[in-house]
């Protein structure tokens, strides 16, 4: 197999891994540049076009749900370090990759797998030079030596969590311990980042939604003591689509929406000031599908509105529908030139005004637009 056909089967076996803003799962296929390369926002807000390949896809677990799983009859291949960090170099001196997302299957054993991906790292940092973005995947069960040289590596880091608790997770693999397999590496790199030694871009996690019978509320529950306890970066979640010739073929795949609403209860752990009790769960642990977690915990609470925006402090603007953190931050320098009254000055700041207007109050008088709280 040559270069090219081998860039494009472990690229391919890549796309199940998450990494930087590359969207939802429908989007990581419509947005992909050329074969191989993918848009991705970084945590710093730069756009780039990044290299999201496997080092091998020869996996030694047999995880009920993966494409790459040992039993599945698919079509293997591997890089060599040296192999695949020229490749990498080639592109990145073509202008074609601004950064590199690096992950691996379980091939032989996960010391060896970890030292190949650890090993095309350094090449690419210090053969060629790379300064740039690296995004390097820690697999499960990885040592401590491991860990450390790739917080020193990278300015990512990531482990796969794929279930928020090890009961959920016994549903997709019996080969993996939640603790000491996955949350262990993850407690490592944040000391080592803790020390200074490296991963300026922090650690991520992934789930996998709907494959293990998880309800929201598990998955929120456990980011949200990730993001407390454990300085999380950022988390992301891939919807769950079965995959032929696995255990999991027969469940259904879980609706696009389920994503969506996931990733914006995230948000509102993350930058609106929200904890998970704030959320509005259903009966089954679910989000509420007909609407946003921040419209169904303000249709919840009537008693904290309509809200007087030119005395509303920035945690309280940030419970309003339609009202973020940027736009946020415009209504309050606004208020120190000039009392707000117009439904103008909304728009003007960058507020969804048909979402904002129920809730709030322009110098004590409602919007024109106002609409029902139901």
């Amino acid at each position: 197999m040559d270069r090219q056909e081998k860039m494009k089967l472990l690229a391919r076996a890549a796309q199940y891994d998450l990494c930087a803003a590359c969207g939802t799962s429908s989007s990581r296929v419509r947005d992909e540049i050329g074969q191989w390369l993918y848009p991705a926002v970084l945590p710093d807000g730069r756009h780039v076009s990044l290299l999201k390949v496997l080092q091998s896809n020869l996996c030694e677990n047999d995880c009920f749900y993966c494409a790459n799983r040992r039993s599945r009859d698919a079509r293997r291949g591997e890089f060599g370090p040296d192999e695949l960090a020229a490749a990498f170099d080639e592109l990145a001196r073509r202008g074609r990759a601004q950064g590199l997302f690096l992950s691996s299957a379980v091939c032989g054993s996960v010391d060896r797998s970890m030292d190949r991906m650890i090993a095309t790292v350094e090449l690419v940092r210090f053969k060629y030079q790379f300064h740039g973005y690296v995004h390097l995947k820690l697999l499960p069960g990885c040592d401590q030596a491991a860990v450390e040289r790739a917080v020193q590596l990278a300015d990512r880091v990531s482990v796969n969590l794929e279930a928020p608790n090890p009961e959920r997770l016994h549903r997709l693999s019996d080969a993996k311990g939640f603790e000491t397999d996955l949350m262990q590496p993850m407690r490592w790199a944040q000391r080592l980042r803790n020390g200074g030694l490296g991963a300026r871009s922090g650690i991520t996690t992934q789930f996998v939604v709907g494959a293990a019978g998880e309800s929201d509320r598990e998955i929120l529950s456990t980011v949200d003591h990730l993001y407390r306890r454990l300085g999380l970066g950022r988390a992301y979640f891939s919807a769950f689509q079965p995959i032929v010739h696995t255990p999991l073929e027969h469940l259904p795949a879980t609706p696009p929406l389920r994503e969506h609403r996931l990733y914006q209860g995230d948000f509102l752990l993350r930058q609106y000031g929200f904890v998970l009790e704030d959320l509005v769960f259903g009966d089954n642990g679910g989000l509420p599908c007909e609407c946003d977690p921040k419209l169904a915990w303000a249709r919840a609470h009537p008693e904290f509105f309509p809200l007087e925006v030119n005395r509303a402090s920035r945690e309280q603007l940030l419970r309003v529908p339609g009202i973020g953190p940027k736009s946020t931050v415009r209504i309050l320098h606004s208020r120190r030139q000039s009392r707000i009254r117009r439904i103008e000055d909304l728009r003007a700041a960058g507020i969804v005004v048909a979402r904002a207007a129920a809730f709030v109050l322009l110098d004590g008088q409602r919007p024109p637009q106002q609409l029902t709280l139901c």
